[in-house]
Order: C-alpha cells, then structure tokens, then sequence
C-alpha cells in the first residue's frame, strides 16, 4: 500500500468537491482526482445529497459546433485560453476558474448558460486533436472549428447567424414582453 500526504488527499478532496457544486459528472471526478470511485460516490452523496447521474459523458465534438453551444463553447475556450496564457493555472484548475468566470459572464448578460462543466471539460480535450478555435474573418473573434475544416473565410455563427436563430418559444415570449 502507497503512502499518501493527507495534505495531498486534501487536495484532491476540494477539488473534487468543487466539481461536484459546479455539476460534474462522476467520471471527470475519477479523471481528475486519485480518489477511489467509493470515495467519490459517498463525497457526492454528502454535498449534492442524491446519487450521481448515470450514463455514459458527451463524446462527439458535433455539439460544440452548432450555434448556440459554439458561441458558449467559444467563449469558454477564450477565457481557458487566456488564463492559460496569462496565470499559472494548469489542468482540472484552470478548467474550473474558466467554468467559474464563464458562468460569471453568462449571468452578468442575464443568459441562460448552455455549457455544462463536464462539456466544458470535454472540450478541453478535444482542443488541438479534433476542435481548434478559428478566427472569423468579420469580428476576428475565436470560434470552435473542426480541426480538419477548411477556414479560409470563416464566419462565425454571430455575424451570420442561422435564419432560425432566436426563434424558440421562449425568446418569442421575452420578444412579445418586451414590445408592451
């Protein structure tokens, strides 16, 4: 049997609690963190107080690449990106101050956040094998592409949004609310 610091333990115990408040599934948990899956399952239990969801995670990069989801997922790349860049923050950390700040911005423009902690983590992955981020040659902000995509003139979903962009029930509500 490995010795292990408890200071380490600890570590990885508030990460792993971190990740449970932000809505990880427990897989990313298992990922990132050395903790048995028993231990994870009862962490989870005491913090959220009911069992994990089941299921297989996200695997397919389609989802990162149709409207709303890409300008989210964009966004969340920009600030991982930048954090990355500009701080020390490394791995499951800057994930997480990334997820956190996206949230931040998300709520500040009174949205609805689309992206998940687990997709976004998802996305992390996926960075430079399957998904690269693309400037658009309008806005000449980042946006998620296939890494394998042709992008000479792309243009992003903000500066030609799809004909049925914004069309939901919902924002066919806030419209209607709005003109009177």
């Amino acid at each position: 049997m490995r010795n292990k610091s408890v200071v380490c333990e600890g570590n990885e115990i508030q990460v792993a609690i971190e990740l449970i408040n932000l809505g990880a599934r427990l897989q990313v948990l298992e990922t990132e963190t050395s903790l048995s899956r028993e231990r994870l399952l009862k962490l989870y239990k005491e913090v959220k107080g009911q069992s994990p969801s089941k299921g297989m995670l996200p695997f397919s990069a389609d989802w990162f690449l149709s409207w709303q989801p890409n300008v989210h997922s964009s966004l969340f790349v920009d600030i991982y990106q930048y954090l990355v860049a500009n701080t020390e923050l490394r791995g499951i950390h800057a994930v997480i101050k990334a997820y956190r700040l996206y949230l931040e911005h998300v709520q500040a423009n009174s949205l609805e956040p689309i992206l998940t902690l687990t997709r976004a983590w998802t996305l992390v992955r996926f960075l430079g094998s399957l998904l690269e981020t693309v400037p658009c040659t309008r806005c000449g902000g980042n946006f998620i592409s296939h890494r394998l995509d042709l992008h000479r003139s792309y243009i992003c979903g903000l500066c030609h949004p799809p004909s049925r962009a914004g069309k939901s029930k919902k924002n066919t509500a806030l419209a209607a609310v709005a003109l009177s």
